[in-house]
C-alpha cells in the first residue's frame, strides 16, 4: 500500500551529502518526494512510496551517510500526492 510521510530530520545533517545521499537510497527503493535543507540546518524531505520500502527508507533516514550525526527523525503520515520522482530542492 502506497503512503507519504514528511520528514525531518535534526542533528549535524547539512555539509554531509545527506540530501545527495538521500535521493540516491530513494532511487535505490523506489521512493518519490524531495529532500531540502531548512534555514535551522534541519532536513527536511517527503517521501512518496510502498510501506515496506518507506519502512527501510526511513530508517535509513535515522543514520544517513557517514559523515552525518543525526539526532532525532520527526515523521508524519500526510495524504498521497502521487509524486514522480524524486529531486533534491535548494
Amino acid at each position: 500500500m502506497k503512503r507519504h510521510y514528511n520528514i525531518t530530520v535534526q542533528g549535524k545533517v547539512q555539509g554531509v551529502f545527506y540530501r545527495a545521499s538521500t535521493k540516491q537510497m530513494a532511487l535505490l527503493l523506489g521512493i518519490k518526494g524531495f529532500v531540502q535543507n531548512e534555514h535551522n540546518e534541519d532536513v527536511y524531505l517527503e517521501a512518496e512510496g510502498e510501506e515496506e520500502m518507506l519502512t527501510k527508507f526511513i530508517q535509513w533516514c535515522h543514520h544517513g551517510p557517514d559523515k552525518a550525526e543525526v539526532k532525532y527523525v520527526s515523521v508524519s503520515e500526510e495524504e498521497l500526492k502521487d509524486l514522480v520522482d524524486f529531486e533534491i530542492r535548494r
